[in-house]
């Protein structure tokens, strides 16, 4: 199983995540101090609302979570064979979880993960 991420800045946790579960019809699956997470079913989506004020409504980065990190593997080859620079962090701690993740950077800037999520974290990062 694969699924989009799209990861936004929000002035107010609380009404982002009140607004984004009627959207969705769906409570977050994860919630912690300055972020919450939804894992949407459909369409298969994953939503991640960082408390940013001052920046919110603006793209923090964009992802696709994959369901491995031997997939997160397979990416980091096929993305240097295809000639792209990537930035590997393996077991690192992110938005609350340990992961498996590279990174690319589109030509307008925007910032991609593919990532898998290896355990559950108390810590952002």
């Amino acid at each position: 199983m694969s699924r989009a991420q799209l990861a936004l800045n929000v002035d107010d946790l609380d009404e982002a995540i009140a607004f984004y579960s009627k959207l969705f019809n769906a409570p977050p699956a994860k919630v912690r101090a300055g972020y919450a997470n939804f894992a949407v079913a459909d369409p298969p989506l994953k939503l991640v609302l960082i408390e940013n004020r001052g920046h919110g409504g603006t793209l923090n980065h964009l992802g696709v979570e994959v369901e491995s990190s031997e997939a997160v593997h397979a990416e980091i080859a096929r993305l240097t064979d295809e000639g792209m620079f990537t930035e590997e962090e393996i077991g690192t701690t992110c938005c609350f979880a340990t992961q498996d993740k590279v990174w690319v950077t589109a030509p307008g800037g925007e910032r991609w993960e593919v990532y898998a999520v290896l355990a559950d974290s108390e810590t952002f990062s």
